[in-house]
């Protein structure tokens, strides 16, 4: 028999259907258009739906979720926030806030350099000289998609990763200040570890540094990272530490 209106239509169907529409439009604009959709959107079910079928969760997925809806935003928002992290671009995207000795540079890997580097995908680093050298960037949390009240009464976590290393020949030393702030861009919450000195003739491993922000207040509007360093020995040159693939992300990692 045929369905003269679409509401006819076995919930389950209607739940599926749903699964195909953006989910931006299904809370601006599917929601709105009776109390059944209303209700169906609002389930549970579909938005566990929506994360399976876009490859959020796998279909073994046995972990608590708070807030299937949130959980799915998070993951489809789910990415690096800070762009140009690997010298891909050159400097595009960075603020040179201090350009100390012979400048801030990008370098290429060498063939061995990245047989010790984990991931083979980064081909390219920053490299500090013999006065001090730091670049920062600001990410604007509204512009990459995260709205005020997702920010605010979520509070998702917000993991923050950098990768340094010196040079076997020239001590270093390393630093990182990332900071959340406000519309105002006032301090919301700070991670600035003791910088990092790496003697002379060391393995010049690469060394990861990462911090998790957990339980911050609300109203943060941005986030603000800045690294670099300078060499110890204030060779002219770059001989200070090497940095690359840093990165910030926010909320549940993709299975």
């Amino acid at each position: 028999m045929a369905v003269g209106n679409i509401n006819e239509l076995p919930e389950n169907i209607l739940l599926e259907l749903f699964t195909h529409v953006p989910a931006r439009q299904l809370l601006v604009n599917c929601r709105l258009v009776c109390s059944l959709w209303r209700d169906l959107i609002d389930l549970v079910t579909l938005w566990k739906r929506k994360c399976l079928r876009e490859g959020f969760i796998t279909e073994d997925w046995d972990q608590p979720v708070a807030d299937w809806k949130i959980f799915y935003f998070l993951r489809s928002l789910h990415r690096n926030l800070l762009h140009n992290p690997c010298a891909e671009e050159g400097f595009e995207f960075w603020s040179l806030d201090v350009n100390g000795g012979d400048e801030w540079k990008v370098e290429d890997f060498s063939k061995d350099q990245r047989k010790e580097f984990p991931n083979d995908k980064v081909k390219k680093y920053f490299v500090t000289s013999y006065y001090t050298c730091l670049k920062s960037q600001v990410v604007d949390l509204k512009a990459e998609g995260y709205w005020e009240e997702l920010m605010d009464n979520t509070r998702p976590d917000i993991e923050v990763k950098d990768w340094f290393a010196a040079r076997p020949d020239c001590g270093s030393k390393y630093q990182l200040c990332v900071q959340l702030l406000s519309s105002a861009h006032a301090p919301l919450g700070t991670f600035q570890p003791d910088p990092a000195t790496i003697q002379q003739k060391s393995d010049a491993k690469w060394r990861e540094v990462s911090h998790t922000f957990s339980n911050y207040p609300p109203g943060v509007r941005y986030i603000w990272f800045q690294h670099g360093g300078v060499d110890t020995h204030y060779w002219a040159g770059w001989y200070g530490p090497r940095v690359t693939n840093s990165s910030i992300t926010i909320g549940p990692p993709l299975p």
